[in-house]
């Protein structure tokens, strides 16, 4: 029986559904391969915590050998700062206006703080913000390696690690993010490389105007198997693999097996030929997927659900032994693991067994500014 199944069998009765449930052994297992493929290749890991937002999740991460946290927002870096965290990167372009000005300073002035930048207008926004100490903030550049998002060309890091360093802030490395690797397979290895010729780009631009890149941090769980070049990577930044998810499943990134988090949901409507209806819609899930591969997946069979509304999610039944009536709860898997933990105020924690349950609390859900 697929193990996901099992905990739920042993859960059954103890949850009201849709619930979110972490496999605590699993998940531990996954947070431990991690820092140890890291420290195999003298590689630092900075786990990305918007995929859990959970301060008992980062502080594994930490126990295992993490040397800080990734955060997506001023708000996440808050909780965790609040929590006893103190080495945090915001790796995302903040723009410092309204009250993020005083938060972002709070910040820098309580913890190690660094900030992604990728135009000259976000550091003199960040250099304003911080007013007559900048020196107590860290910036690190981004650049684009393909992915086509924010990140400026990787020749151009120098002139924004310089602009940086005239306004009094200080320049600490570079960053990229290899997000066309999770197109495909085979897509894995070519975005890792271009990441790697990206950031070894962009160090040396820094070197070219005297500034030393003391940070050269990547992600991310579908490309990290192939950042290994510890002479240009310094940390890496992946966030899915501490719970994994059917899109990294399909990807090679993570085993089935390797999966820790899933949506319970109650078969709740049969009266459609060949398929049923049930309580997990986009509120649970978000609506992360397409026809094609479905938007989320029960675990151990072939049976993907179709389409997703608020509240529902329709699942036709596939050939086979798989069909389960009205009142049987099946555990969905999502596609895409992260935007699952905005949907709920706790994650219910057990094991592989089923036998234990704990409740953690999602610390920073609904922190998105």
């Amino acid at each position: 029986m697929n193990q996901l199944q099992r905990a739920l069998d042993a859960l059954v009765e103890r949850i009201d559904t849709p619930a979110p449930i972490v496999l605590v052994d699993v998940m531990q297992g996954n947070i431990d391969r991690m820092q140890g493929f890291a420290d195999q290749h003298n590689i630092k890991v900075r786990p990305h915590v918007k995929t859990h937002k959970c301060v008992e999740i980062g502080r594994r991460q930490i126990e295992a050998g993490a040397v800080g946290i990734t955060a997506g927002n001023v708000g996440e870096a808050e909780v965790f700062a609040a929590a006893g965290f103190d080495d945090i990167f915001l790796a995302y372009p903040i723009w410092a206006a309204g009250s993020k000005k005083p938060r972002i300073r709070r910040l820098a002035e309580s913890v190690r703080l660094r900030v992604g930048v990728d135009n000259v207008a976000a550091i003199e926004a960040l250099a304003d913000a911080m007013g007559d100490e900048p020196d107590r903030l860290q910036v690190v550049i981004e650049v684009d390696c393909g992915a086509r998002r924010s990140g400026a060309p990787p020749e151009l890091a120098g002139d924004l690690a310089l602009a940086a360093r005239k306004r009094g802030l200080v320049p600490a490395g570079v960053f990229t993010y290899p997000g066309h690797g999770c197109l495909g397979r085979d897509a894995r290895r070519r975005a890792a490389q271009d990441q790697e010729a990206a950031l070894a780009t962009a160090v040396r631009s820094l070197e070219g105007v005297g500034v030393t890149a003391e940070v050269v941090s990547a992600g991310s769980t579908p490309t990290v198997e192939f950042s290994t070049s510890s002479s240009v990577i310094t940390e890496i930044r992946p966030g899915e693999y501490v719970f994994g998810d059917l899109n990294n499943a399909r990807l090679g990134a993570c085993a089935e097996d390797q999966i820790a988090l899933f949506v319970a949901g109650t078969v709740v409507s049969d009266w459609v030929p060949d398929q049923v209806i049930v309580d997990v819609g986009n509120k649970a899930l978000s609506k992360e997927g397409s026809p094609e591969i479905g938007y989320g997946g029960i675990a151990g069979t072939k049976a993907v659900l179709s389409k997703v509304n608020e509240y529902h999610g329709f699942l036709p039944l596939p050939d086979g032994d798989f069909r389960p009536s009205v009142g049987s709860v099946v555990p969905v898997v999502p596609n895409h693991v992260c935007p699952v933990v905005l949907g709920f105020e706790e994650l219910i924690v057990s094991d592989s067994t089923g036998m234990s349950l704990e409740r953690w609390p999602v610390d920073a859900r609904g922190f998105l500014n």
